[in-house]
């Protein structure tokens, strides 16, 4: 069954489009562009696929009144120096996974003829991702602020977009911003342990414990269409003007990298990279 998009796109204005989606197409671009915030942390299971082409819709993301969105965020320094400090740090997270999230659902309708598989474990991750921000919600209410204490920026929504394939999509996604969140969330683990704080740390493993498998799954579709995950070719796929810099944690977290399928000289690359010039 083929979906007229107009016809997609006016349903999509109602309300309870969530709840009532009858695909998992018009599901994925019913989270997208929901404004409120009960859709993006407690969205319904989404039905199963059909062959709607969605492509073409226009899939900004939705806001929610209670995220103030800006261009720039301060870094996260010290970010388990104190409880604000570390409910901020949270909250940057929060925002991170949900546009995680909406992303997967994305790439499954701007490329509608990509293997069903592939469009599946999107969704699967989309929802894991979803599971995140469950968690992270209920750490910032056990640190007494709610979603939307501080303000978030859409950065990834910024880039990926420009990915043309799938395979771009998972060499910058997967394989960079999720790969990436392996360094990170060890780290930010690590710095809750040392304020004292078990139950933060304990979710930043939990978080990282589960992106493990999102790698896998971009490096298993990697090599479906590329056949070899070569760190210069996973670089040369990336969509401009992202570059291994913004897609690696310091200390890189090996361990787990190879446990999601990248090779010991992968992250040795990885590691070592730095622009012409540099």
């Amino acid at each position: 069954m083929v979906v007229c998009a107009a016809n997609v796109v006016n349903a999509l204005r109602r309300m309870e489009d969530l709840q009532h989606a009858a695909t998992a197409e018009a599901w994925a671009a019913a989270f997208i562009k929901s404004h409120h915030i009960a859709d993006k942390l407690n969205p319904p299971a989404p039905p199963g696929f059909s062959n709607e082409a969605l492509a073409s819709l226009d899939l900004r993301p939705g806001r929610p009144d209670e995220l103030e969105i800006v261009r720039r965020a301060p870094r996260l320094r010290g970010a388990h120096r104190s409880l604000r400090a570390r409910a901020k740090a949270a909250h940057t997270f929060l925002h991170h996974e949900l546009q995680a999230a909406e992303l997967m659902c994305w790439c499954l309708l701007r490329f509608p003829h990509a293997p069903l598989a592939f469009k599946q474990g999107l969704l699967r991750i989309a929802r894991d991702e979803i599971r995140h921000m469950q968690m992270y919600r209920e750490y910032l209410g056990n640190l007494g602020y709610p979603v939307g204490a501080f303000p978030v920026r859409d950065w990834f929504w910024q880039r990926i977009p420009q990915c043309a394939t799938p395979l771009a999509f998972v060499s910058a996604m997967g394989l960079g911003f999720e790969a990436a969140n392996l360094d990170h969330s060890e780290r930010f683990a690590t710095l809750f342990e040392e304020a004292g704080d078990v139950r933060g740390a304990a979710l930043q493993r939990q978080v990282g414990q589960d992106e493990i498998g999102h790698v896998r799954f971009a490096a298993h579709w990697y090599r479906v269409w590329h056949q070899d995950l070569a760190f210069e070719s996973w670089r040369k796929h990336l969509p401009e003007p992202l570059s291994p810099m913004v897609m690696r944690g310091q200390p890189l977290n090996r361990k787990a990298r190879q446990s999601a399928g990248l090779s010991s000289a992968f992250c040795e690359n990885l590691q070592q990279w730095a622009p012409s010039g540099i």
